[in-house]
């Protein structure tokens, strides 16, 4: 009797958390000035801004959105909307988020490898690569407390 109670449970939290996730997607849709958030596989959905940008927001524990990109050098239109995505996923203001982000670019740029940068509970990575087909990609999320 205990085993089918907790996997009705289980089955109603993760149907909130696409709930959530499902909803988080399209604020990051509206304010991107996309049509409408892509579709989910997995706990991943993509979301492709306005400009061409495209955002790929994962929920797990806590959600994180990403950007990539195949240009050595990203467009400003690729921070701008990954900065967007960025205050509604972690809850930080634009302004807060957008100079972790450069910053974390610029290191990777510069010592050729991941840069990692942690901020009050939430965390800005970027990878570069010069040579390969994808040559930037960055992330911003909240860091799992559990």
């Amino acid at each position: 009797m205990l085993r089918p109670l907790l996997a009705l449970l289980f089955l109603l939290s993760t149907a909130a958390q696409a709930d959530e996730c499902d909803a988080l997607a399209a604020r990051i849709a509206q304010a991107t000035g996309a049509k409408k958030a892509g579709r989910r596989v997995g706990p991943s959905i993509d979301v492709r801004a306005a400009s061409g940008v495209r955002l790929d927001l994962t929920c797990r524990a806590q959600p994180i959105v990403q950007a990539s990109s195949g240009d050595p050098s990203p467009s400003a239109e690729f921070f701008r909307e990954l900065t967007i995505a960025s205050e509604l996923v972690v809850g930080e203001p634009a302004a807060t988020v957008q100079p972790i982000l450069a910053r974390a670019y610029q290191t990777a740029l510069r010592e050729g490898r991941k840069s990692f940068i942690q901020q009050n509970g939430w965390s800005a990575s970027c990878y570069t690569d010069s040579a390969g087909a994808l040559r930037t990609l960055c992330s911003v999320g909240r860091i799992p407390t559990e």
